[in-house]
Order: structure tokens, then sequence, then C-alpha cells
């Protein structure tokens, strides 16, 4: 048991995340930069991050895909991809996808 705070602090810096206010017009499309796709994740509280395009070929990720679809079908609460899982188990899948 160990802590891997660099890890951490660098699947942060990849995901560069936005911690969303509440106004959805602040969650644009033009704040995603060409290679990117944003994703809110949480439970309870909704996190925005946005992450590569890249990830959506990876197995890891599309489990995560499998499970939004069958908590949300096609519909969005927040308008945007919606991902119920906590925010630090989402950072440890894209940590390692982003390691690979």
């Amino acid at each position: 048991m160990g802590i891997r705070l660099p890890g951490v602090i660098v699947a942060k810096q990849i995901l560069r995340r936005t911690i969303l206010t509440g106004n959805k017009s602040s969650s644009t499309s033009s704040n995603v930069p060409k290679g990117f796709f944003a994703v809110y994740v949480g439970e309870a509280q909704k996190k925005r991050y946005v992450v590569p395009v890249s990830f959506l070929k990876q197995p890891s990720f599309q489990a995560l895909l499998s499970k939004a679809e069958e908590e949300f079908g096609y519909d969005h609460p927040l308008g945007g991809l919606t991902i119920p899982c906590r925010g630090d188990f989402f950072i440890d899948v894209t940590y390692h996808l982003s390691r690979s």
C-alpha cells in the first residue's frame, strides 16, 4: 500500500480538469482543443474532464462508456457525455491509459 502522488499529479495535468460552474454556457465546444473531448464524471457532483480522443479505442475506457450507456442511454443530462463513476477511479483509469 503506497501513495502514488506523482501519478495523480500527472493524470490531473493530462486530463486538464476544469470544475463545473453550473453555467452550461461555460462548457461550450470551443473550450475543447482539437483531438480531445469533454466528459462529466462523478456520482453526486459532476466534474468536467478533457480527454484525448485516442482513449476511445482503449478497452478500459470503452467499459466506462458502456456503463454510461447503461445508466443514461443517449440522453446525457449535462448535454455532454456523462460517466457515472467516482472521480478518483476515472483518474486512475485514464492515468493508466496515458502511460500505455
